[in-house]
């Protein structure tokens, strides 16, 4: 089981171009993970001769490029704008490709007020459906993910409630290029226990986010009423810590994780202060190794 980084705390930077990726790569060297995921948000996507060089320079780190973390709108309200989304998603699976990497992130989309429940799941599910050949195509493998929301969204995920998402999941058929991204503290955001949800995907998970949360000047009820403002980004009463310090057992996670043979990439997803976040990733992976190390799925 290999062990990638998101730059959790350093997206903003990375994304206004604040932050050279150069400079990312060699944080995550010196961590001694195995890979390191991308965002959309900074990704040269179109320039094919940067994709090359940045999959070269991860590589003289000793670094592969797993994953994408790509974020699809498949609820917008018109046909037009969820083929805009499609073609979307189809140049994040070829970066994707192009980057070395083997997964990219897809999304239900925005939970936008009054859409139907079975409608969104139709929109949502016939989008997925249609990008399985590209991803097949590319070698690239499609990771549904329990998530909460993007950061540059103003609603949360429509799929966020684990009934919807595991509806959604029964619609899409078992493909090989087609699985789960499982995030444990998302399932608690959502107001679900992220171990019963584990149980119940545990078969078709093929990625982690290996995040933590805690609430900060709030309670889970707070967030709520937050959600319903439709603010852009995440409330601010909604923190990512250390992994291992948070809300989630992680040794129960692990339990399920042996016993399904996992052996995909899991991915660090910590924090949003950059002045420590060199620190916090570095404790993060020395918790994650030792729970690799201890069940057996390093």
């Amino acid at each position: 089981m290999p062990l990638a980084a998101f730059p959790k705390c350093y997206l903003d930077d990375l994304t206004a171009d604040e932050m050279p990726i150069d400079d990312w790569l060699e944080i995550a060297a010196d961590l001694g993970v195995d890979g390191v995921e991308f965002y959309w948000g900074f990704t040269p996507a179109d320039d094919p001769d940067e994709l090359d060089r940045l999959r070269e320079e991860a590589r003289r780190r000793g670094l592969e490029i797993p994953m994408m973390c790509y974020s699809p709108d498949f609820t917008r309200p018109t046909e037009e704008g969820r083929r805009e989304e499609i073609r979307e998603q189809r140049r994040a699976i070829e970066a994707t490709a192009r980057l070395g990497g083997e997964y990219c992130r897809v999304l239900s989309g925005q939970r936008r007020p009054d859409l139907p429940r079975d409608e969104g799941l139709s929109r949502v599910a016939d989008c997925i459906r249609e990008l399985l050949p590209a991803a097949e195509d590319e070698g690239v493998t499609l990771i549904l993910e329990n998530h909460y929301k993007d950061d540059y969204w103003d609603f949360p995920e429509f799929a966020q409630d684990m009934a919807v998402f595991l509806d959604l999941l029964d619609r899409i058929e078992e493909h090989p290029n087609f699985g789960v991204n499982f995030d444990p503290s998302n399932a608690i955001i959502a107001g679900d226990d992220p171990i019963e949800l584990l149980d119940a995907v545990k078969h078709r998970v093929v990625t982690m986010h290996a995040s933590d949360r805690y609430l900060e000047g709030g309670t889970i009820e707070d967030l709520r009423e937050q959600e319903v403002d439709g603010s852009q980004g995440y409330a601010d009463i909604l923190q990512h810590g250390v992994t291992g310090e948070g809300m989630i057992d992680y040794d129960a996670v692990f339990e399920r994780l042996a016993e399904v043979d996992f052996d995909g990439w899991i991915s660090i997803e910590d924090g949003y202060d950059a002045e420590v976040g060199r620190e916090h990733l570095a404790q993060s992976a020395s918790f994650l190794r030792e729970k690799m190390e201890t069940y057996d799925v390093a």
